[in-house]
């Protein structure tokens, strides 16, 4: 285990905590004050630093900005009601980053600098953990291309990054969706269950496109036929059907979210019908003709669970029914809030507590 002692610290002569409105934050307005910066270079790692937030120096040549080898993780935070901070499934999220870094050809961040280097940059930054529930500490490890050299080849250097920023919850209002069947957002064989950059960028027109026509979001299909749900913007997404909690299946071209995995556990455990199967554009279709589809949301760390309120299909809107306290998907939410705010046991492991 990397010791604590090996990180070296500069703090901050300006925190700008006090300039901070945990009243209405903003989400990725905020940054807070300090981050983590390791380099990788002559095939290993070097050892990380934490330093006051600020610009970073880049060759315009550094490859990172011309192939795309860049990627990210989205972690939170919270404050438990002991006063507590619970870095919500670190250990999921490194694996996740492990297997996004390894299909971008990119070096493996190890996990004793991916751990130690939160706790400590965490530790430091603690006063910027939100105290109110409902928000938390937003945290984005990175890893990017660093080496300055123009052609296409896979770097020999990297640059890993951790900042932190307090954020509310991301969508405070049911969402609109449309089903995508022109533009896709992965295809089999591809990058879709990477999270890496490329995979963001490309979605950016058919969002654009879907917004000018009224809607917050996608549901993206296939890369195939375009015939079968896969992600929810930059959600997966959950439907009740006939009763039943439906998820697509994850696959090369879904990314395995964490929260995802949190619910269908919690759902199993609370013994809420589950499947994981492939959902077709014409069942959603039927499901919300005959009235079959009770829910419909999308789950994310940066969105927890959003509802969807309605579903655009071939130009027609689907409403869908309104939700309650007793609807699934806030039955869910409630109970994973319990967890991660530490207001019921964590049978799962799922919290790494910090004091």
């Amino acid at each position: 285990m990397l010791l604590t002692e090996e990180i070296a610290i500069t703090k901050t002569k300006h925190s700008r905590l006090a300039e901070t409105d945990f009243k209405t934050l903003e989400f990725g307005k905020y940054i807070s004050d300090h981050m983590l910066v390791c380099e990788y270079s002559h095939g290993e790692w070097n050892a990380p630093e934490i330093q006051p937030y600020a610009d970073i120096v880049l060759s315009p040549a550094a490859l990172a900005l011309h192939y795309g080898q860049t990627v990210f993780e989205g972690m939170k935070a919270f404050r438990t009601e002991s006063g507590e901070i619970n870095i919500f499934r670190i250990d999921k999220h490194y694996e996740r980053l492990v297997r996004s870094l390894e299909r971008m050809c990119m070096a493996v961040v190890p996990k004793n600098i991916f751990t130690e280097g939160m706790i400590q940059l965490i530790k430091l930054d603690e006063n910027w953990v939100p105290e109110e529930r409902g928000s938390a500490l937003y945290i984005r490890p990175f890893v990017f291309a660093s080496e300055a050299k123009f052609g296409v080849k896979i770097s020999e250097e990297y640059r890993f990054i951790i900042f932190t920023g307090p954020v509310p919850v991301l969508y405070s209002r049911p969402i609109t969706v449309k089903v995508e069947t022109h533009y896709v957002r992965a295809v089999k064989g591809g990058t879709g269950a990477a999270k890496c950059g490329g995979n963001y960028g490309a979605s950016y027109l058919p969002t654009k496109k879907a917004r000018e026509e009224g809607y917050d979001q996608i549901l993206w299909t296939d890369g195939k036929e375009n015939e079968y749900i896969e992600e929810s913007g930059t959600m997966n997404v959950m439907f009740v059907i006939d009763g039943v909690l439906v998820t697509p299946p994850l696959s090369d071209s879904i990314l395995a979210g964490v929260t995802r995995d949190s619910l269908l556990t919690l759902a199993k455990d609370m013994g809420i019908k589950t499947t994981e199967r492939p959902v077709s554009v014409a069942e959603l279709k039927h499901a919300l003709e005959t009235g079959n589809i009770s829910e419909a949301f999308g789950a994310g760390t940066a969105a927890i669970v959003s509802p969807i309120s309605a579903i655009g299909i071939e130009g027609k809107n689907y409403e869908l029914p309104a939700y309650t306290e007793r609807s699934i998907m806030n039955q869910l939410k409630n109970r994973l809030d319990n967890i991660r705010y530490g207001s019921e046991p964590d049978f799962f492991d799922w919290n790494f507590l910090i004091s």
